[in-house]
């Protein structure tokens, strides 16, 4: 053991170490760590700001009273989304294990864990087919002009009527129309039939979109081809894990803001700009009384973070142990909530230049989730000057959001696989589970690439990931809570930052967030209309699947909470239910070097089991022992009782008596 330190150290000296600086290495040797804490929190801002922030956030605000939407939506911030955010990076951090892993802390409620990986399966596969959507965008504007700016293509109806290059024709007869009611009630009529070429070319072309969510007909091979560019580019990305992945977030992370920026510039240059941003803006304070108001903005909260997904409890287990989770939490959920205001500054400077033109209002060209960034977000790109350059940044942002959220909700996936099979060769091997993972999720998405693949994909985003993540991070805070205990879990993390955690996210982690959170699920179920996607109505055997989506998450809980409590040890049901929710004895920290205080006991695997071996060892030499003692006395007796006869022979001349 002397020589080897030294040997250490030569050894590291070769490798480019700088004597007298620590060399950098993993502290979990064995599963790995992030490179930097710069990685998790660029990763883990990739993973939070997504598609939602730029085609979600914007339209909510404008919907819900402008600038007084945002009160409601920092409150919210606050007392849920921080705390819950916080909670989850400490809970994978201190056990540095995956979101099916943790559930150690009481494996009755490891149900909890599967439910994040359906839901994570959910969305990683129709989320993907978003990203390979503006992919194909992203090719289609690598040309002199972009192929929806007209009205005269193939695929355009005679409803069809394009602004560009018409635009002074339509106001003259916009203005003109002001002096005659009749006049102005007929340009209305017209106006509400008419059909943009973008959203022409989205339905009759990108998707040839079917007449029924049953009626799949052929797939769209251009859509194939760039779903197999996105979950391969998933994949390289992912190949070493963290490792590639930690590298690659420098600028998937970072590039959409540059993009963003340059944007925003563009748009409040335009003319008409400063009424989108005023109409996205301006406070209606009458809305903060609404209900529906603040639902709105604690969903959007619960939802942008990506609670209860298991991403973020997948990627905390990747830091070292005494990271200062507590802060990443704030900065991160800080730069989520910020993107997403900021990503509405250059939407409605955009929708403001397109209101201006059209002499329109803004709510006309207003719109939400694919509707805005596949259809009056290209629209508004033909009216700007070089066109394809805009359209070709507006896509790579959206490509840049979509695969921050992606690699992490792969991720999870692996990583939950892994560590649930915990072998030598799959850690080795994880590349391969990766390649697995991602060929399923390609396998699983084709058929959203066919004519029918909106319907579905828009029944998954709004079946799949809706009440069920709110279930599970209800059932998730009073786990940790109140069955394992708060004061376990505060003495946890203090043991884990060095400080315990403020008053406050106690407040909040042990009432106040869990009240918000069944604020949220009472909201979804009271506000709950069945899904129409434009005219189109699904039918009742659509909406079952798609509730037996949201209930596949749900059930995996009660379900492996009865298989648990059927096969823990107690004669009782009682005994049963209570050995199921103790805690592990594997429960907590992963090295032996943290595991300190109440967990010193159970340092590793290999302490414990060698315990009982050295102790049978000891027993046996013990047992020797005693035998050579006996045998020793038993000679001496022998002998006593030996020179004992001889005298009394000698003594006694009638050997009989």
């Amino acid at each position: 053991r002397r020589q080897i330190r030294p040997l250490g150290m030569l050894f590291s000296l070769t490798n480019g170490a700088v004597p007298g600086e620590p060399v950098k290495k993993d502290e979990n040797s064995r599963r790995g760590n992030w490179g930097n804490q710069i990685e998790f929190v660029l990763t883990s801002v990739g993973y939070a700001v997504g598609l939602g922030n730029v085609w979600r956030f914007p339209y909510l605000c404008y919907r819900n009273g402008g600038g007084a939407f945002m009160l409601p939506y920092f409150i919210m911030l606050v007392f849920c989304g921080i705390p819950l955010f916080f909670l989850e990076l400490s809970f994978g951090q201190f056990a540095s294990l995956g979101c099916l892993g943790v559930w150690k802390i009481s494996p009755m409620f490891k149900g909890v864990g599967y439910g994040m990986m359906v839901v994570s399966t959910y969305i990683g596969i129709y989320y993907n087919v978003v990203i390979c959507i503006a992919f194909y965008y992203f090719f289609q504007s690598m040309t002199n002009l972009l192929p929806w700016t007209y009205c005269n293509n193939p695929w355009n109806t005679p409803d069809c009527s394009g602004v560009v290059g018409t635009g002074h024709q339509l106001n003259g007869s916009l203005a003109n129309a002001t002096t005659s009611l009749v006049a102005g009630v007929t340009e209305v009529v017209n106006r509400t039939k008419r059909t943009s070429p973008s959203e022409e070319y989205w339905k009759h072309y990108v998707l040839n979109i079917s007449d029924d969510i049953g009626n799949f007909g052929e797939v769209r091979l251009p859509i194939l081809g760039c779903l197999a560019i996105s979950w391969f580019v998933v994949f390289l990305c992912l190949i070493r894990g963290v490792k590639s992945s930690g590298k690659v977030v420098y600028f998937t992370a970072t590039f959409p803001y540059v993009v963003l920026t340059i944007l925003f510039i563009r748009g409040i240059t335009l003319d008409g700009a400063i009424n989108g941003i005023k109409y996205y803006l301006t406070p209606q304070w009458q809305k903060v009384l609404d209900a529906k108001v603040w639902g709105d903005a604690a969903s959007q909260i619960f939802y942008s973070l990506g609670c209860a997904w298991g991403g973020l409890i997948t990627m905390a287990s990747y830091n070292k142990f005494h990271n200062n989770c507590f802060r990443d939490s704030i900065i991160i959920s800080i730069t989520n909530c910020a993107t997403s205001v900021y990503a509405g500054f250059v939407i409605f400077s955009i929708l403001g230049f397109m209101a201006h033109h059209l002499n329109v209002p803004v709510s006309e060209v207003a719109d939400h989730g694919p509707g805005l960034a596949f259809v009056a977000y290209p629209e508004a790109l033909t009216l700007l000057p070089i066109s394809p350059l805009w359209s070709l940044l507006f896509f790579f942002m959206l490509i840049l959001l979509g695969l921050g959220t992606q690699f992490c909700l792969l991720e999870t996936l692996v990583t939950a696989i892994v560590d649930e099979i915990g072998t030598d060769w799959i850690i080795r091997n994880k590349t391969i589970v990766t390649l697995s993972v991602a060929i399923a999720g390609f396998l699983l998405g084709v058929p959203l690439t066919t004519r029918a693949g909106i319907y579905w994909l828009l029944l998954m985003d709004n079946y799949a990931a809706s009440f069920s993540l709110v279930i599970i991070s209800c059932i998730m805070c009073i786990c940790i809570m109140y069955i394992y205990g708060h004061r376990n879990y505060f003495k946890d993390v203090e043991m884990m930052l060095g400080f315990p955690p403020p008053l406050f996210f106690k407040v909040c982690w042990r009432f106040i967030s869990p009240v918000i959170i069944s604020f949220i699920l009472i909201f979804t179920v009271i506000q709950y209309k069945p899904i129409t996607y434009n005219d189109y109505v699904y039918p009742g055997w659509s909406l079952a699947i798609g509730f037996a989506m949201a209930l596949s998450s749900v059930v995996c809980i009660p379900v492996y909470a009865l298989y648990k409590i059927s096969r823990s040890p107690g004669a009782t049901f009682r005994e049963r239910l209570k050995n199921a929710c103790r805690s592990h004895p594997k429960w907590g920290p992963a090295l032996q070097e943290h595991r300190t205080g109440r967990y010193a006991p159970m340092a590793s695997e290999d302490t414990v089991e060698a315990r009982p071996l050295k102790e049978k060892e000891e027993l046996k030499e013990e047992q020797k022992e005693e035998e050579k003692e006996k045998e020793r006395k038993d000679e001496i007796s022998l002998t006593i009782q030996g020179s004992n006869g001889s005298t009394n022979t000698h003594n006694n001349p009638n050997p009989s008596a």
